[in-house]
């Protein structure tokens, strides 16, 4: 069993993927303490739990329901380390502004450079994207599908409040 696990593609993706999102949610909460120490404020709260419930459940499900030996497309394996890049991109771009949640600091510059040259919301994309590509790189369309409507229902909310958030922002910043 043990040497199941440690030669298991799905078990060393997962695992990445994982720590990924840790130190992601690391980096988040600390941009996060910085920026309401400088008065910044957070929109939204009531709903943020459900994101880390769909995400950590993501993983859980596609460890549960995957095959332990079920060998990856490799091809989108690769379509999700690009994106991967991509994110690593918006969390660049974004800098000390970058969280998880939706914290508004009325003096901030609205970011338009980056990724958010081509799209308001390049980081929901790349979540959109993943959320769907990483189980079907190992054929769990079930999954894929399943938590891709989840996160559609939860993003909906989500860019309505982020929209309110960032409107309120640009009328106060050109008046």
């Amino acid at each position: 069993m043990i040497s199941t696990l440690l030669h298991s593609p799905l078990v060393w993706i997962l695992s990445l993927v994982a720590a990924q999102r840790l130190v992601e949610l690391a980096l988040a909460a600390s941009n996060t303490r910085r920026l309401l120490a400088r008065g910044a404020r957070e929109v939204g709260r009531a709903h943020y739990p459900l994101f880390v419930l769909l995400h950590s459940s993501w993983l859980v499900a596609i460890a549960l329901t995957t095959p332990i030996d079920r060998q990856p497309y490799w091809p989108l394996i690769g379509v999700f380390v690009v994106l991967q890049l991509l994110r690593v991109w918006v969390v660049a771009t974004l800098g000390p502004y970058w969280t998880t949640r939706i914290i508004t600091l009325d003096e901030a510059p609205i970011v338009r450079g980056g990724p958010f040259r081509f799209v308001r919301h390049p980081n929901y994309c790349v979540v959109v994207a993943e959320i769907a590509v990483l189980p079907m790189a190992f054929g769990n369309w079930p999954v894929a599908l399943t938590w891709t409507l989840l996160n559609a229902l939860l993003l909906r909310h989500r860019i309505r409040v982020e929209m309110g958030a960032l409107s309120e922002r640009e009328a106060a910043n050109s008046a």
